[in-house]
């Protein structure tokens, strides 16, 4: 039997555990959503004040070179290839995660030599297959969505993919897939990859260079908790910068944007995946949450979010009230991502009754309830308190009860 005293000692033995105090969670909050939305940090706080009231307020325009708010896009994607596992000058921090894949796909559709199908899971974050149904329909006939099961993606390569998009964790299941194995089957044939990194950036060690990746998108606002709406990331290897095609030109994605000229020219480097002007206020709030990890390496968040899911799964095994809840994914933890979602039959009225008790985590549908585990704010006692409340939750019936079923626009 696992005791409340374990988990006190475990968060006592926990090197992690000073940084829980940088976090600025409500008394009683046990936050397992770090997933869809990261807290916000003190250090990111101080930072937009300083952006705000010593950079913005006094310098004005004369900040974009005083302060170097120009570079931001760059200084930030350079602190990203160093938690991603990638070279300086590969990475540039812009946009949102689905304009980076329109860019993306498109970037790695003009280096297919003729191929046209692109190919992605059933099951695939929404966005990730609108992107490619969006283009299909503007690039008439040179782009063509096709589908396959999550389990079958190697055996659904063959010589007529052009480019292969996947997540590398599955949003609603955690699985993790093997980025390297799955890259090097697709170049085997001629084929183009396109990773997205949404619920893998900041969490599970990733080595873009090494697993010899084309293209990476991902967002800034679940694990890497760089704020609500955080502008995201987009990597393109160095070897394809001088040969593919960026379709959204825009000015910042000129070779000399100041000098105002009416033709386009695209910058050599990674630069060229700009396009307007950018949100220099939340990309500031992004660069400030990313100094955490000057501090720590994304080994020992990973050691320690696996650490956190075994007490939690083990936790909940004690107790005959969890039989309901139906674990969906890999029992083996280390082919997930850092997160648990269980199937219960009315998991959104449970996920509800559990925000009430402080206990927060995310509904997908149909029938997932999902917990992320974020390991720089949550402690084995955090594991604890969760499960006592979800046995209470399901005993007392709270998952049918009508105020827990009144569905809200965000889940």
């Amino acid at each position: 039997m696992i005791s409340s005293d374990e988990a006190v000692r475990l968060d006592q033995s926990d090197p992690l555990r000073n940084y829980r105090r940088e976090f600025l969670l409500a008394e009683g909050t046990c936050y397992l959503d770090g997933n869809s939305l990261g807290p916000v940090s003190s250090r990111v706080a101080e930072g937009l004040q300083e952006v705000v009231s010593q950079q913005w307020q006094p310098d004005l325009i004369a900040s974009w070179n005083k302060h170097g708010w120009i570079d931001l896009p760059l200084r930030i994607g350079d602190q990203l290839a160093r938690i991603l596992g990638a070279g300086p000058g590969q990475i540039v921090c812009c946009d949102s995660t689905s304009i980076n894949l329109f860019k993306a796909i498109a970037a790695a559709l003009s280096l297919s030599q003729g191929r046209k199908k692109v190919l992605t899971t059933a099951d695939n974050f929404p966005t990730d297959r609108y992107m490619v149904e969006g283009l299909s329909k503007l690039m008439a006939g040179r782009c063509e969505l096709v589908s396959c099961d999550e389990a079958n993606i190697l055996t659904s390569l063959n010589d007529e993919i052009a480019v292969l998009v996947l997540t590398q964790v599955n949003f609603r299941t955690g699985r993790l897939l093997d980025m390297k194995a799955i890259t090097q089957a697709a170049h085997d044939l001629g084929i183009v990859v396109v990773w997205d990194l949404a619920h893998s950036a900041g969490i599970v060690p990733i080595a873009l260079d090494d697993c010899n990746v084309d293209f990476a998108v991902g967002c800034s606002y679940k694990f890497l908790n760089g704020g609500p709406g955080a502008p995201a990331f987009i990597y393109a290897a160095k070897r394809h910068l001088g040969s593919l095609e960026q379709p959204l030109s825009g000015w910042l994605g000129h070779r000399n944007p100041f000098d105002f000229s009416p033709d386009y020219e695209a910058h050599e480097g990674i630069a060229q995946f700009l396009c307007g002007t950018q949100a220099v206020i939340s990309m500031s709030a992004v660069e400030a949450a990313l100094t955490l990890y000057d501090e720590v390496s994304v080994e020992q968040l990973r050691e320690k979010s696996l650490a956190l899911m075994a007490f939690f799964l083990n936790k909940l095994a004690q107790h005959s009230e969890t039989s309901a809840l139906h674990l969906v994914g890999p029992k083996n933890l280390a082919q997930r991502g850092s997160q648990l979602a269980f199937e219960h039959e009315h998991a959104y009225g449970l996920c509800q009754a559990l925000i009430k008790r402080g206990v927060v985590g995310d509904f997908r549908a149909p029938n997932i309830l999902r917990f992320g585990f974020s390991p720089l704010y949550l402690s084995f006692q955090d594991m604890d308190f969760a499960v006592d409340q979800i046995v209470q939750s399901l005993a007392a019936g709270e998952a049918i009860q009508s105020g827990n079923n009144q569905r809200s626009l965000v889940t």
